[in-house]
């Protein structure tokens, strides 16, 4: 696998380039015991959720978008191929879950598991951290909201069937061809519709994150996604727009668009930039993962029809109209 960019880390004084081609690069695994807390409380009204847990660091999935690149910039690494290669995996993170848990019960009663990274990458098979902090959460009878791109969840279907859990399946895209250049090592869209539908058979409550929505790429793909959600069980559904948070990520996503799709850099990027005041990313709070224009409003639109047509849950009923008040497009994960 050849790599051809990790932007330099602004944290960094001084960063060197490579004369020629880069070398071959692998996966390298990093065993840490953290020593501070597992639990990350949230302050983004852009979030859906308050707390999250984040068992791992970086992102074997790879994924150009992934807002979360940046994070891996305080750790010393870079946001571009570092973030995919170089994978940080906290080994006590359930019984540093369980010692905070026991200090901080009354006041946590719902945890998220994905924000840094998905909590099913590969490495989960082996390590099992996601699944011993759901057993943990199971002991203190504590709310779970998934978001991952894995059928790997669908091994803990087990213990999901004992939590009150809520399982996000990320398909921004209908097909691989579609996913394949902003996703190059995620799971296929089919393998992530097939896990859906069988925690939806096994009675856990599944929800697709139509997200990042990629202005003049993926948006009309909305009402398809939807469908296809619906008739693999999902009951719940959310979607954002596409967000870059700094420099380091927009130049990695901005040269991964180019190179895999150079006859659609630039509308694409045309059209995020429409969204953000001329800009390719908002710092304005709250509505980071939202849109301004028309076009955003028709995506919103599209995607509250199709919603409501469906039948998707809305606090804990079906909806049967779409003469109410539309819908909040990220919703909380935990309705």
């Amino acid at each position: 696998m050849r790599h051809i960019r990790n932007p330099p880390n602004p944290y960094h004084k001084y960063s060197a380039e490579f004369l020629g081609e880069p070398p071959e690069t692998k996966v390298e695994i990093f065993e840490e015991t953290a020593t501070r807390k597992i639990i990350t409380k949230n302050n983004s009204p852009d979030v859906g959720f308050d707390f999250s847990v984040n068992c791992y660091r970086g992102c074997i999935h790879a994924c150009t978008y992934c807002f979360a690149r940046p994070y891996h910039e305080f750790l010393g690494y870079g946001a571009g191929t570092d973030f995919e290669t170089k994978i940080v995996v906290k080994t006590n993170a359930p019984e540093l879950l369980r010692e905070e848990l026991k200090r901080a019960r009354r006041t946590i009663d719902s945890l998220n598991f994905s924000f840094t990274t998905d909590p099913y990458l590969p490495l989960e098979a082996s390590y099992e951290l996601t699944r011993n902090c759901l057993k943990v959460c199971r002991e203190f009878k504590i709310s779970v909201g998934i978001v991952t791109k894995s059928p790997l969840v669908t091994r803990d279907i087990d213990v999901l069937s004992e939590l009150k859990a809520t399982v996000y399946f990320s398909i921004p895209f209908l097909t691989t061809e579609q996913s394949k250049p902003f996703e190059p090592f995620a799971p296929t869209p089919d393998a992530r519709f097939r896990a859906m539908k069988n925690l939806a058979e096994n009675k856990i409550p599944v929800g697709i994150a139509v997200a990042p929505i990629i202005p003049a790429y993926n948006d009309a793909q909305i009402p398809a996604l939807l469908e296809r959600a619906r008739e693999s069980g999902a009951t719940k559904a959310f979607m954002t727009l596409l967000r870059l948070p700094t420099e380091s990520l927009r130049a990695y996503f901005t040269e991964r668009l180019a190179e895999r799709l150079p006859t659609k850099t630039d509308k694409i990027l045309n059209a995020l930039k429409r969204e953000r005041d001329g800009k390719l990313n908002s710092s304005d709070f709250g509505n980071r993962m939202t849109g301004k224009t028309e076009q955003w409003q028709l995506a919103v639109k599209l995607f509250d029809l199709h919603y409501r047509r469906l039948g998707f849950e809305r606090q804990g009923r079906a909806i049967e109209t779409i003469d109410e008040k539309p819908l909040a497009i990220q919703q909380s994960l935990f309705d």
